[in-house]
């Protein structure tokens, strides 16, 4: 964490000193505004914070209740989620009070008694080691106060505006802020009447029913819903002797349990299978008690039984997996002939069961997607075509998010007879780890993706997926660390050089690079505003092949010791070397002559090169800057 560049620091180092639009915030929501975001959730609070590292950016986040998230439905946390919390600084004490996920079992009947069930495999959460992060259970409303912890920390010191909920919108062809949004308040003196709001950009985060979809004329397609689950967040005395690990569990009655163990050491969540929707149902699912779910578990669990004492939530959902056609406003006649103005995020454009855990997770991934590309827009960075990209990155995923859920609810649902392999769904979760684990996004080929075309000088580094960490040690002060958990989500992208066999100070290839990022003209570094840091908007980092007594660091060129602050003090903690008991560069199939990793503000490798390739990376930067 870098702090005491500006002077000395006596209070708490993550309270960031106000600029911008934080300086003098207004309580109330004005009249005109850069972004508004609509709804709290996952996705809204996600951009949001990540906006709120734009102090010259005026972001606002709307919601219609009149207070924080006091009981969230969602609870699962995937690993990248857990990376993304990195970022934003509270991955640590997020999982200190979350639940942790190590093992899965899988219980089916009895094949001496199919009444009974038993435990038939277990399998681990990780068991190729994916991510360093774990798999978490938290409560979703802990998830958005830690995002607005962050939010009221950093620069534009932002918060929520309760008590607001969206009724409309008009995009006009032009003027400074073409959407005019009219809002509903529902809280407080002014209940009932109505206030309008301009802005330069929408981002629609108000959930599978929103509003603001509707108002953009997109549709949600996909398969009708035709099967039901009881969820419901309980604290129970019971004798079933798993009932603090995560559990699949298949009775002779072709009923199944989903178990999600919750933080705290007593709440668990169940997913209890309530069976086929009659096509005549009319929502009559939709009313079946606490009582019934309770009495529907009890059945499946034979022979152990579940005394509820207490019900913190309880609600029936049918399954059924819907996309929208777009994530945006533009039309698909209009591709090409104008930007964006008004975007979409998580349930407002994708629904699915949440038997896999997903929709939280993705719906935070859409948040952080355009919340960096929205700040590179307004703040004079980038052109405005960058925000084409959104749409085009995130529908992807979340088409492939729906055939993957679609696949787990349906063995999720099937009776154990209906399996040709009795290990079906264990080997299938198995199999699939690194999907819900988060980590199977690749992104194609765009402005913001180059082509692989020297993807074999860091095999490890995958062009359109998240940069995957490894162990370095940091040469001024020989720490071991975690080299991509030095990236904070303040908007930056990384320039990783990984060094050829050379040591600084001698001729080569890195000393070369060196030169040429800190002083050509075509330089992307150049495009970095008078009177800012020289790494204000690009975190240069330098990885040697030797270990960290070898490296002098007087030898290593100054660019990867930039002056920042107004004292100009060289900043050191860009300079590493190996971690001798676990090679970046073999970990990461890097080449020993050296290679350039560049990786997006949201964590995405965006390009490999070789270190002579400077012509190559100014060519990728330059569509992406405004100089």
């Amino acid at each position: 964490m870098q702090f005491h560049h500006h002077g000395y620091v006596s209070g708490d180092p993550r309270v960031e000193p106000a600029a911008g639009v934080g300086l003098n915030r207004p309580k109330d929501l004005p009249d005109e505004v850069d972004v508004l975001i609509v709804g709290s959730g996952p996705a809204g609070m996600l951009a949001a914070a990540q906006l709120s590292q734009f102090p010259g950016v005026t972001t606002r986040i709307v919601e219609r209740r009149g207070g924080r998230l006091a009981i969230g439905q969602a609870d699962g946390i995937q690993a990248r989620s857990v990376e993304t919390f990195q970022a934003f600084g509270f991955a640590e004490r997020i999982t200190a009070e979350a639940y942790r996920i190590t093992e899965m079992a899988f219980w089916k009947p009895d094949r001496a008694d199919p009444s009974r069930i038993v435990r038939t495999a277990r399998t681990e959460d990780d068991p190729t080691g994916i991510s360093e992060f774990p798999h978490l259970i938290v409560n979703q409303a802990r998830v958005l106060d830690y995002f607005a912890e962050f939010m009221a920390n950093s620069p534009a010191r932002m918060a929520p505006d309760y008590g607001l909920e969206f009724r409309s919108l008009e995009v006009a062809g032009e003027g400074e802020y073409p959407v005019t949004v009219t809002l509903g308040h529902t809280t407080g003196p002014n209940e009932g009447e109505e206030r309008t709001v301009r802005a330069k950009y929408v981002v629609g985060a108000d959930g599978a029913r929103s509003k603001v979809r509707e108002a953009i004329g997109c549709t949600m397609a996909g398969d009708k819903a035709n099967h039901a689950w009881g969820v419901m967040d309980v604290l129970a005395v019971t004798d079933f002797p798993d009932i603090r690990l995560k559990c699949a569990i298949q009775s002779v009655s072709g009923g199944s349990i989903l178990l999600i163990p919750r933080e705290g050491g007593h709440l668990f969540r169940m997913y209890v299978d309530l069976g086929e929707v009659r096509p005549d149902d009319a929502g009559a699912v939709r009313r079946t008690t606490i009582e019934e779910i309770i009495q529907k578990a009890n059945a499946i669990l034979h022979p152990y039984t579940l005394d509820v004492r207490s019900v913190a939530w309880h609600s029936v959902y049918e399954v059924g997996h819907r996309l929208t056609d777009r994530f945006d406003d533009v039309i698909l006649a209009e591709l090409g002939t104008r930007t964006p103005r008004v975007f979409i995020t998580g349930d407002a454009c994708h629904t699915h069961s949440a038997k896999a855990g997903q929709g939280m997770n993705v719906s935070m991934q859409d948040g952080f997607n355009i919340g960096w590309k929205l700040g590179h827009v307004l703040e004079g960075r980038s052109p405005e075509s960058l925000l084409a990209t959104y749409s085009a990155e995130r529908q992807v995923v979340a088409k492939n998010l729906i055939d993957f859920d679609r696949q787990w609810s349906t063995l999720m649902a099937k009776r154990p007879e209906e399996f040709e392999n009795p290990s079906e769904l264990e080997d299938f979760y198995v199999r699939t780890a690194e999907f819900p684990a988060g980590f199977m996004t690749e992104y194609a080929p765009s402005m913001v993706v180059a082509e692989p075309k020297h993807q074999e000088l860091a095999t490890g580094f995958t062009i359109g997926k998240r940069f995957k960490s490894a162990p370095v040690v940091r040469v001024c002060d020989t720490n071991p660390v975690h080299l991509g958990h030095q990236a904070k989500a303040d908007g930056r992208w990384r320039i990783y050089v990984f060094a050829d066999e050379a040591l600084p100070g001698t001729p080569s290839p890195v000393g070369d690079f060196a030169a040429w990022i800190a002083t050509a003209p075509d330089s992307p570094l150049t495009a970095t505003p008078e009177g800012a840091d020289l790494d204000a908007w690009f975190d240069v980092k330098v990885i040697y092949q030797q270990d960290h007594p070898s490296i002098d660091i007087n030898a290593v060129p100054e660019i990867f010791k930039p002056q920042v602050g107004p004292f100009g003090l060289n900043y050191l903690e860009k300079v590493f070397g190996v971690d001798p008991a676990e090679d970046i560069f073999e970990l990461r199939g890097i080449s020993r002559d050296g290679a350039v990793v560049v990786v997006r503000p949201d964590q995405y490798v965006a390009n490999v090169l070789p270190l002579t390739a400077t012509d190559e990376l100014a060519a990728f930067f330059e569509p992406l800057l405004v100089r």
